[in-house]
């Protein structure tokens, strides 16, 4: 699979996998953010991407960034549609600073990652009743 991207500061390299064992690709900071205590920033993330049909991109966490920075993916994980990839849809990551103290995102940081995930749009059959028993409702697995 090949995927059409656009950097838009040439100086910042392109995503890359760094092992070849690698799920997702790491993606780095456009400029510098402060993102103050308890609050979010958009982090501008260089890049635009073309996703591929019958895949969605997502947004994760680098598994250092909330023990190193305080920072995690605000809403848990950044959806990118297949049809944001115009010219001013630059990628980017919604981050929270959940610590007492600002945090600084420095230009050509690597914040977060990214992951194609191959999917499919189904369509929704609507019903009066499903069949199946209900197993008890949120969280009832964990009861006795």
């Amino acid at each position: 699979m090949r995927v059409k991207i656009k950097r838009i500061d040439k100086s910042i390299p392109l995503p890359q996998y760094h092992t070849k064992g690698s799920v997702g690709f790491d993606l780095t900071a456009r400029e510098e953010v402060e993102v103050p205590p308890f609050t979010t920033a958009q982090i501008p993330l260089n890049i635009i991407v073309k996703v591929p049909k019958g895949y969605g991109l997502f947004l994760f966490s680098r598994s250092s960034t909330p023990a190193r920075k305080g920072l995690m993916v605000a809403n848990g994980v950044g959806v990118i549609d297949q049809d944001y990839s115009g010219e001013d849809d630059e990628l980017k990551l919604a981050a929270l600073n959940f610590t007492k103290k600002k945090v600084v995102v420095e230009k050509g940081e690597r914040i977060c990652q990214g992951i194609f995930l191959k999917l499919d749009t189904p369509q929704f059959l609507e019903v009066n009743k499903m069949s199946a028993k209900s197993r008890g409702g949120f969280g009832s697995t964990g009861h006795k």
